[in-house]
C-alpha cells in the first residue's frame, strides 16, 4: 500500500512510519522543519517539507495520488496552551486542514482515512448524564466531538474514516519537547510539601509504540463508512502514576499521594484562573470540568488496540522517560523543538 501523512515526522507519526515500512508499505509525509536532532526517523519514508496550506488543491491532489489511505497525525491538545478564544485555534489545527484534504483525497481516489483524536470525545459521548463535557466551556473537548462528526459525514460508499479515540501517550522522540512539562510545572509547587495531593481517579494509556501500531492497523485495514475506535492497552490511577513521576524526577518512588476530592480540588484552581487570565489563556478544557475528569477512572478495554496490532510494552519505563524529558526542558538542559499544530 501507499500511505500518504501528515504529520509522518511527529513523535506518533514516526513511529507509525516505521511499522507501516517494516511490512512493506511506501509511506509519504509533509512536514514543516526543523526535524529534531537524532530523531529516528526512517529513511525509507518520502518527506515533502511543505506548509499544507501554502500548497494548491492540486499540488495536494498530484501528492495523494495512487495512495490507498490518508493518516492524519498533527494537530493539538488540550495541555498546549493558548490565548483566548481558543475554540477558533482547535478547528483551525484539528478541524480545518480534514475540510480541505477529505474531498481531495476523494478526488484523488484514497479510500480511507485515519485520523487521531481524543478520549474525551469518547468519554463526553459515554456520559450523556453530563452535558458539561460538550458545552462552550470545554472548547477542546467540543471541538474533538465537531472533528468526529464531520468525519463521519464525510464517509460515503468509496470513502472511509476511522478516528483512534486516544488516551495519554507516553515515550519519547529525541529532540522534541514532551507535552508533559505542564505537568511538572503543576506538581511543582508541592514540591516543598511531605505529601502531593492529586484526585483519585486515573486514566488510559498507550505507548508512542503502541499508537504506531494503532495507527498502521487502521491505515492498512479494509473498512466501509466510520468508526469512533477508543484505543488504550493500560488504564492506571494517579496515585501509582505519580510515584513513577516522582521517581523519574529523583525524588524516590515512595512519595505519599494524598486523594483530593474534585471539590476541593476546584477550590485551589482559582490562583491558575487568575494567571490564565492575566496573561490571556485560555484552557482547553474547564478547570473545574477538569477536576471531575482527573476524579473519574477513564479507563478503556484494551480490545480495539489489540485487534489493530497494538503489543505489550513498558509503560513503565516510558513513563519514566518522557518525564526524564520533560524535567530536561523545564529546566532548559536539552535542545528541543516545541509542538507544531499546523
Amino acid at each position: 500500500m501507499k500511505i500518504c501523512m501528515i504529520g509522518g515526522t511527529g513523535l506518533l507519526g514516526a513511529e507509525a512510519a516505521k511499522i507501516m515500512i517494516a511490512q512493506g508499505h511506501k509511506v509519504s509525509t509533509l512536514a514543516l522543519p526543523p526535524l529534531p536532532e537524532g530523531a529516528p526517523i526512517p529513511e525509507e519514508m518520502e518527506i515533502i517539507f511543505q506548509d499544507i496550506n501554502k500548497w494548491s488543491d492540486a499540488d495536494i491532489e498530484n501528492w495523494l495520488k495512487g495512495a490507498d489511505a490518508f493518516v492524519f497525525a498533527a494537530g493539538v491538545d488540550e495541555r498546549v496552551e493558548m490565548e483566548a478564544p481558543v475554540l477558533p485555534k482547535y478547528h483551525k489545527f484539528n478541524i480545518a486542514p480534514l475540510e480541505r484534504i477529505f474531498p481531495i483525497c476523494k478526488k484523488a481516489g484514497v479510500k480511507h482515512a485515519t485520523v487521531l483524536g481524543s478520549y474525551f470525545a469518547y468519554w463526553a459521548k459515554m456520559h450523556p448524564e453530563k452535558p458539561d463535557y460538550r458545552s462552550d466551556r470545554n472548547p477542546y473537548i467540543q471541538s474533538r466531538l465537531a472533528q468526529e462528526q464531520f468525519c463521519k459525514d464525510s464517509c460515503d460508499e468509496n470513502f472511509s474514516v476511522d478516528v483512534l479515540e486516544l488516551p495519554y501517550i507516553f515515550g519519547t522522540q529525541p529532540g522534541r519537547r514532551p507535552v508533559w512539562t505542564i505537568l511538572i510545572d503543576k506538581i511543582k509547587m508541592m514540591d516543598k510539601w511531605p505529601f502531593t495531593m492529586y484526585p483519585w481517579g486515573g486514566t488510559a494509556m498507550l505507548t508512542c509504540r503502541q499508537v504506531g501500531e494503532c495507527i498502521c492497523g487502521s491505515a492498512t485495514r479494509q473498512s466501509k463508512g466510520y468508526e469512533a475506535l477508543p484505543c488504550a492497552c493500560y488504564n492506571m490511577k494517579w496515585a501509582p502514576f505519580l510515584k513513577i513521576v516522582y521517581n523519574a524526577r529523583g525524588m524516590g518512588a515512595n512519595r505519599p499521594i494524598l486523594y483530593v476530592p474534585p471539590v476541593a480540588m476546584k477550590l485551589g484552581l482559582f490562583g491558575i484562573l487568575r494567571d490564565y487570565k492575566k496573561r490571556n489563556i485560555e484552557s482547553g478544557t474547564s478547570l473545574f470540568t477538569t477536576a471531575d475528569l482527573m476524579g473519574d477512572d477513564i479507563f478503556i478495554d484494551t480490545g480495539i488496540a489489540e485487534s489493530l496490532g497494538a503489543t505489550p510494552d513498558d509503560i513503565e519505563a516510558a513513563i519514566f522517560d518522557s518525564i526524564k524529558l520533560s524535567v530536561a526542558a523545564v529546566e532548559g538542559t536539552a535542545k528541543l523543538l516545541g509542538m507544531k499544530g499546523e
